[in-house]
């Protein structure tokens, strides 16, 4: 292995969110990937970007690619929807000849395999639902499907507030669940990534009969098959705990990490964007 190769596979996995949802692509890669080391970047200081404009969305892209490229990834996952939905192009322009990979598209992949009857249900912020990009990504795959989304806005507060299970929770997710559960959907994406946070609440209001599509576990195996073809697996053979990045509260990040991630209260890196 040359030299160069071999500083490529030692180099970390970026990625990042808007807050505190992309630790759900986090704890997925660490799943898949036991020995990669992990850059995060949480955007807290912004949180949420589902109601901003495409516009800003798309600046928040570029300057959270910024902050990744300090650190010299080897690849890029962008586990925010809403980007993956309106920005991806602007992550991809931001970092040249380094891969770029959402959760969008995986998810949708995940999704198409998974329905049996052609029924699939969409939630997510108002920015990736009204994109309709969800609904085009499964649409390629199989023009048969039919795809139901509903915006779910509240649920990111509720995830960075660490409202797991409160009853506030499932009282919200029964009122955006109902009118969807209805469409005889046989599968369900969680089109946005602070929502695995809230999974528990989720399944229990959708019942055992409607998969769900978590796009977290659907982009980590993505991640795992490019840096498996393109050589860049870490040669290395031990875990690393993953360095983190906010923009804004990182004692409260610290303890969502905790809560959510089942850990020691981690270091924290307070960034300015």
């Amino acid at each position: 292995m040359s030299i160069i190769n071999c500083q490529l596979t030692q180099s970390p996995i970026g990625i990042f969110d808007s807050g505190i949802g992309g630790l759900t692509v986090v704890k997925a890669i660490q799943a898949a990937l036991p020995f990669e080391r992990i850059i995060y970047f949480g955007d807290t200081a912004r949180v949420p970007y589902g109601p901003k404009s495409q516009v800003t969305i798309r600046k928040y892209a570029a300057d959270d690619t910024a902050m990744l490229m300090r650190y010299q990834p080897k690849i890029i996952v962008v586990a925010c929807n809403t980007v993956s939905a309106l920005a991806l192009d602007v992550v991809e322009k931001s970092c040249p000849g380094i891969t770029v990979t959402g959760v969008l598209k995986a998810g949708a992949k995940l999704a198409a395999k998974a329905t049996r009857n052609n029924r699939i249900g969409v939630i997510g912020t108002q920015a990736t639902v009204s994109s309709n990009a969800y609904g085009r990504a499964i649409n390629e795959l199989n023009p048969d499907i039919e795809v139901f989304s509903r915006a779910c806005p509240l649920f990111v507060p509720l995830a960075e507030e660490g409202f797991i299970d409160h009853p506030a929770t499932k009282l919200i997710a029964e009122q955006y669940l109902s009118e969807i559960t209805k469409e005889g959907i046989d599968t369900l994406v969680l089109g946005c990534t602070h929502y695995p946070i809230l999974r528990k609440v989720i399944e229990e209001t959708v019942g055992p009969d409607i998969r769900i599509i978590d796009s977290a576990e659907a982009v980590a195996f993505r991640t795992r098959e490019l840096l498996t073809e393109s050589g860049m697996l870490a040669s290395a053979r031990k875990a690393s705990a993953p360095h983190l990045l906010v923009s804004d509260l990182p004692q409260k990040f610290s303890m969502l990490y905790q809560l959510f991630m089942g850990s020691e209260m981690p270091d924290v890196e307070l960034v300015e964007v």
